[in-house]
């Protein structure tokens, strides 16, 4: 990786400004890692912040090694997006090693970067820069500020857009990307989502969002035309019933109850969608029928075995989105104190299909269970 070292020796200076490490090869390592720079007693330092177990670690290196700690992170990491005063690079890294660097120029050289050591966390969506359908969802006020009772609103948004960030090397620029948001409610992320990609990122993207609820749908309908949101539409109606795409690039679903969400996750397999955002929600069916006599003392408790139960469906969930081609990670959406039910289920599409099914079949002969899932995707029966 000379091509890397001589890159990064080159930009660990004073005109550096940031760096994101993301998609890692192995499971058990990083899955994100952030640097920024900073200024100790007048000393350039960088900042690694370092996201593991749902946990975020911070160390302050000097330049020569915060080289060697990125060397050795890109040692994991399949990309890396950096930028300097003068330039923003992209470093892909290809299953054999194979280091490619793309180069564009920095658009606002004029940009300064906070180097305080307790500096204010930066939002994707800023503080105090006002965001219409913020404003016309009650999450800010006209002059930007967000409004306190809305601040967790706001921090989850956020969040989200993050987790969107993360991806966005997937997606392609070189035609319109289709994104489906199945049980979208009042839209804070649908708007979020294509107000981020469409217009702060410049992406060709067309929206839709689906619902039960007709009422939302029409509000939603409403507010997208008055921002002129060409490309954002709001339909009534079940992700498993719709049929106004044949190709989706992208499937997010938060929130779906139940076995709602494994219906969205298999139309979104048969879509062969590149990428797939899911927030579970009341994980009820497994409770009905895990059954093993080693853990039997464990589910006597009706509170552990329904948190287990919950925890299960989504890692088996992830599994079989593994089995049909996806490389799987299981992130927290937002603080655990809100909820403990909030994580996220992140698959992009890699084509390595079926490596883990006996795997699956042991884990599910194991706890004698049947998810909804696995029988939507044909699984059942040809383990």
């Amino acid at each position: 990786m000379s091509e890397l070292r001589d890159l990064l020796q080159d930009n660990l200076n004073i005109e550096f400004r940031a760096a994101v490490l993301s998609n890692p090869r192995k499971k058990d390592g990083p899955v994100k890692v952030k640097v920024r720079p900073l200024l100790k007693k007048q000393q350039l330092m960088f900042q690694f912040e370092t996201f593991q177990n749902c946990q975020a670690f911070h160390r302050n290196v000097d330049a020569r090694e915060a080289c060697r700690l990125l060397e050795e992170h890109m040692e994991n990491m399949r990309q890396m997006h950096m930028e300097t005063a003068g330039a923003v690079y992209t470093v892909l890294v290809s299953k054999k090693g194979r280091v490619t660097v793309k180069k564009k120029a920095q658009e606002n050289r004029k940009k300064e970067v906070d180097m305080s050591h307790n500096r204010k966390k930066r939002y994707i969506l800023e503080e105090g820069v006002p965001v219409p359908f913020l404003k016309d969802l009650g999450v800010m006020t006209t002059e930007g500020r967000v409004v306190n009772s809305k601040f967790d609103k706001f921090r989850q948004i956020n969040r989200f857009l993050e987790f969107i960030e993360d991806i966005l090397p997937e997606l392609d620029r070189d035609r319109e990307l289709t994104i489906l948001d199945f049980g979208c409610g009042k839209s804070y992320l649908t708007f979020a989502m294509y107000y981020y990609l469409h217009e702060l990122k410049g992406y060709d993207i067309r929206v839709i969002g689906l619902d039960l609820k007709k009422d939302v749908i029409g509000h939603c309908n409403e507010l997208g035309q008055k921002y002129g949101y060409e490309k954002l539409s709001f339909l009534e109606g079940n992700i498993a019933d719709y049929k106004g795409a044949d190709r989706v690039d992208m499937v997010v679903t938060l929130h779906a109850c139940d076995t709602a969400t494994d219906f969205a996750l298999a139309k979104a397999v048969s879509w062969k969608a590149k990428v797939i955002l899911s927030v579970p929600c009341c994980q009820h069916e497994l409770n009905g029928q895990m059954e093993n006599e080693v853990l039997g003392p464990v589910f006597k408790y009706g509170l552990i075995r329904e948190r287990m139960a919950a925890l299960v469906t989504d890692a088996l969930r992830a599994q079989h989105l593994e089995r049909e081609g996806y490389a799987v990670q299981i992130l927290e959406f937002i603080d655990m104190e809100h909820t403990p039910k909030n994580i996220l289920i992140r698959a992009v599409r890699n084509g390595r299909e079926g490596e883990n099914r006996e795997a699956i079949r042991r884990c599910e002969e194991f706890l004698h269970v049947s998810p909804t899932l696995g029988r939507l995707l044909g699984h059942e029966g040809k383990q």
